[in-house]
Parts: structure tokens; sequence; C-alpha cells
């Protein structure tokens, strides 16, 4: 599984450890390698991983590499980090939750090689930290989008799988709904899969025939956006603008940017001064963002979103802030509590206003 943030990551965000020497000294040249658990085409996912590795190698100068669809849970992963490692390759990027405990065995094995995982939350104080983004900043503000588009008040969202990270999404994605529309509904569908267009869509379609009039998602292909579009409906994607292969469904989208990102851990690295660490980075250092709204959307709204946008980098607005209750109607947060790091990373339960199970 991609990635499954658990609470523990929240023991160690933010936390640094000593600095080491990895990467360049000596005069070893600083070569990066990449591990995707999906196809580069998928325009989601990997997609924007990728557009990250091109950016870092620009800016950096470095050479880099990567393999594309490596399965969670098997050898190959550990094959490829041992094929690239004896390459010269000695920093390696983990795209996948499930490629944590090949790289933790493996950051033993080859000390001086930087090994950076995206997603997990396990760390050393060596050789090997994770790297993640606040993406419920921007699936708050796309929720907002959402909302002020629905006319029959019913949303659907075709999501992965019920773990923390994708859970978080789906409830401050609500809970931005509801900010525009309070009285609006988000029906989720869940698909046991990453990357699979054809059950994304078939998904997608199965709550669009429900009367849903918006589509959103945790997947990393355009399925869901193309099946509403053939409807007639809106679409929020994910991951990146995918606004091309629906655009007159396509609304917004929460994106990741992870260039920036790869080029610190990089430069780190040649600067002899790689130092592990849990980087779960916001809005405001720029790892995560909103791609631009539809044109067609009201100008009242697109400017509210942008009010709330520029809050939420100052750190004036917060998602996950009281009064909150789970859909069963049990308050979760007080009036005015904000949600800390360790409740967020561990969400396990639907905020009201959510249709469906976490179970």
């Amino acid at each position: 599984m991609r990635s499954k943030i658990a609470a523990l990551l929240a023991v160690c965000v933010g936390l640094g450890f000593a600095l080491v020497s990895c990467g360049s000294d000596d005069g070893v040249d600083t070569k990066a390698a990449f591990v995707y658990v999906g196809p580069v085409g998928d325009a989601g996912w990997t997609w924007a991983h990728d557009q990250g590795r091109q950016y870092a190698e620009e800016e950096t100068g470095v050479e880099t590499a990567y393999v594309e669809a490596v399965p969670e849970g098997t050898a190959d992963f550990a094959n490829h980090v041992r094929d690239f490692i004896d390459q010269g390759f000695n920093v390696i990027i983990g795209t996948s939750f499930g490629y944590m405990d090949d790289m933790v065995a493996l950051a033993e094995e080859y000390p001086d090689v930087v090994f950076e995982h995206v997603s997990g939350y396990l760390m050393n104080d060596t050789n090997f930290g994770n790297t993640f983004g606040r993406m419920y900043e921007p699936r708050y503000l796309s929720g907002m989008v959402a909302g002020s588009v629905t006319k029959t008040g019913l949303i659907g969202y075709v999501a992965a799988f019920p773990i923390p990270e994708v859970i978080r999404g789906i409830n401050a994605f609500t809970l931005g709904v509801q900010a525009t529309n309070p009285n609006a509904q988000v029906e989720v569908i869940w698909t046991s899969t990453w990357f699979d267009p054809a059950v994304e869509g078939d998904s997608a379609q199965a709550v669009l025939d429900k009367g849903a009039d918006v589509i959103a998602m945790h997947q990393d292909s355009a399925a869901a956006g193309e099946k509403a579009e053939a409807a007639g409906a809106r679409w929020v994607s994910y991951n990146s603008d995918m606004s091309a292969f629906a655009p007159n469904a396509f609304l917004t989208a929460p994106v990741w940017t992870w260039g920036p990102r790869y080029v610190a851990i990089i430069e780190a690295a040649q600067d002899g001064n790689y130092s592990p660490s849990s980087y779960w980075g916001s809005m405001a250092d720029g790892i995560v963002d909103l791609a631009p709204i539809a044109s067609d959307v009201d100008q009242s709204v697109v400017d509210m979103v942008m009010e709330a946008k520029a809050a939420i980098i100052a750190g004036d607005l917060h998602p996950f802030t009281g009064p909150l209750n789970d859909q069963d109607g049990n308050q979760v947060l007080g009036a005015g509590e904000v949600m800390d790091d360790g409740a967020m990373l561990g969400m396990m339960f639907f905020v009201e206003g959510v249709i469906g199970s976490t179970g």
C-alpha cells in the first residue's frame, strides 16, 4: 500500500538528527535514483514525482534515473536499489509506503547512501529519512469549490484505501464543501487500488448514477474525470492538474510539487549535510498547492478560496478546527480547538456529512 501513515509519525514530525556525511565526500559524484510504484504515464502520483525528479536534475545538475511500476512487498524493490547502487547512485528515493521496511534494511546495509522514503514514518539518525506533505490543506480548498457548484447536494469521492492519509483528505474536502454548502454530502466509494482506470471509472459512474453531480478522488488516473465529463458533471482531480483529460468537467485539483523538496535532499547529500528527518511540508513550503480554478466558477467563490488559502499559509486558518463531530454526531473537537498532528496522522473516522464507512 502506497501510503499508510500511522500515528507513530507524530512522534517524528519535525525532528532533525545529527548531521552525517553522505553523498559527495571524497570527490564522489552525487547521483539520485527514484523508485516508482506506478507508471510515469499515470498523469497522477507517479507523473508528479517524475516531474519533481526532472526539476531536481535540472536545478542541481546531478544525474538521475528511475524505475517505474515496482510492486510493493516483493524482492523487486531491493533488487532495483542494489542495481542502482552498483551503478554509483548514492541517493535513493522510494515513493511508496510499502517500500518502507526494505528501505530500513537497505539503509543499514549501505550507510554511505542517502535513503529518503515518501509517505512513511520510520527513520534513523544517519542516512534514512521520510517526506510527505499536508495535502489536507488544498483538499479543503478544493472542497470549497466543489460545494459551491453542486446542484444536487451529492458529491462522489472515489478513493483508494481506507487509511489515515486518504480519510484525512476526504474529511478535509468535506469540511471545505460545508464551508460553501453546509447541506451538501460526500459519498465515498472505495476501489482498493491506487491505479486501475477501469475500476476508478466504474466507481465514479456508480456514484454518478446515484445523483452526484461532482466527483472528487484519491486515485492516480483521470478515469473518474472522464466519467464525470461524459455525464455532464464536474470533477476535482488529484496529484496534478488533469484538466486536459476532461476540460469541461474540471474544477480544480489538490496538487503535489515535489521538485524543490528533491532539490533540498540532493543538495544536502552533495554537501555532506544530509540530516534525516520526518518532513511534513505545507502550502507555505510549496510542496502542496491548489491547481487553477475553472474559469466558469463564480468569482466570489474564487475570491473566498484565495482568502482561505492565504489564511492557511499564514497559519490563521486550520481545516481541522472545532467544533467538529464525527459522522455519528460524537464531538471530536470543541469550539476553537485545533487538531494536533498526531490525531491527524492517525485519523480513522469520518466527519459529519460523509456517507460511507472507514472500515
